[in-house]
């Protein structure tokens, strides 16, 4: 379980990048919500202990129980529906012994793992119609669980998350030409369906804020508030920002965006810190992105190639969205920013996946000196 390695074959790179990027996220925090700050910094210190303590712990062993692992998964699921906490009108947390949690944020790392080591072990027939079938069926429990929080932007990131691991992991591409030539047209279908006012398909809320992306100046009192408010003040930061904690007229200080410390967290870098701040914020995600896949790249076995394509997606994926919305590429979504908005299940639970990351990069190494 616990082997031997040599300190210069760990990443520091890839752990100067986590650190730099989350303390970025601390000071943005402090600057949006102070309340929030302490515990950020706790979060911050928990997460990087536990990461490096797993760093240190061989991959393979936790994978052994793939199952249990996706039995735990949806076991907490399946209490929030029975016991969960209602928050801003979704039950999305837990209390367990007065800790409360996020499952869903445990759900990416756990899937990732069951699927890195489910893909391993039947690479052999990763394109028979029986396994694909077995993979989307596995998938659709925890899915559904999540979506129905509800919560649709982390059942996209999760989605989005399954799909690279399951192509990194073999599949073919007649598949994958195949599903996105269905995928495609029903997704230009469904979304021409929901925009029609008497629309079942998702909930009325979701489909103003497809609305207001679409139509701003139209909504810009009302749904589209936000989105507008924040694309401003991004831009009102100029090139050097106009300084953390600043007493300025900003969105933090005039409650022009909710929960700045959150979804709307790039508003406060942007604002603040300015294009530099944003900019070195965009470029630190996109090197752990592409640390990721370095390791993936080098990866002793399947699953270990896996685990970091899919950590990479997450991370880059996940980034790309928040930015997106808060620059109004996308439609308003709660989606945090990796490593930087406050949420101390979402962070502990990144720096857990980076933990086993690490160990992927540790055992690639070893393998290459043996």
């Amino acid at each position: 379980m616990l082997r031997k390695y040599r300190v210069r074959d760990y990443d520091f790179k890839l752990i100067f990048l986590l650190v730099a990027v989350t303390v970025i996220g601390i000071l943005a925090i402090g600057s949006a919500r102070p309340e929030y700050q302490n515990r950020q910094l706790l979060g911050f210190v928990m997460g990087f202990f536990i990461m490096i303590v797993l760093s240190f712990f061989d991959y393979s062993f936790f994978l052994r129980f793939h199952w249990g692992i996706y039995a735990l998964n949806i076991t907490f699921l399946l209490m929030v529906v029975a016991f969960g906490k209602i928050v801003n009108n979704a039950k999305r947390w837990l209390e367990i012994g007065g800790i409360q949690f996020q499952p869903s944020e445990l759900t990416k790392i756990m899937l990732i793992l069951f699927y890195s080591q489910y893909i391993m072990k039947h690479r052999e027939k990763i394109n028979s119609l029986n396994n694909i079938a077995a993979m989307i069926i596995l998938l659709i429990p925890p899915l559904y669980l999540v979506y129905d929080q509800p919560d649709m932007s982390t059942t996209i990131v999760i989605a989005m998350i399954f799909c690279v691991v399951w192509y990194v992991g073999g599949l073919s591409y007649k598949y994958i030409f195949g599903v996105l030539a269905i995928v495609v047209p029903i997704a230009v279908v469904f979304f021409i369906m929901v925009l029609q006012p008497d629309q079942t398909l998702i909930k009325y809320y979701q489909q103003e804020r497809i609305l207001a992306w679409l139509e701003p100046e139209k909504y810009a009192k009302t749904i589209a508030y936000q989105q507008t408010n924040a694309i401003m003040a991004i831009g009102s930061g100029q090139l050097w920002g106009k300084g953390l904690n600043n007493t300025m007229i900003s969105v933090k200080n005039g409650n022009f965006v909710s929960e700045p410390q959150t979804d709307f967290i790039f508003t406060i870098v942007g604002e603040e810190l300015g294009f530099v701040g944003g900019c070195t914020v965009v470029i630190l995600l996109f090197l752990i992105t592409l640390e990721c896949l370095n390791v993936a790249r080098k990866a002793k076995d399947l699953a270990g190639t896996c685990i970091a394509a899919g950590m990479a997606t997450l991370v880059g994926g996940q980034s790309f969205v928040n930015i997106a919305v808060a620059t109004g590429l996308f439609p308003t979504t709660g989606v945090p920013l990796p490593f930087v908005s406050a949420g101390l299940t979402s962070l502990v639970s990144l720096y857990i996946g980076m933990g086993i990351v690490l160990n992927v990069r540790l055992q690639c190494v070893r393998k290459y000196n043996n």
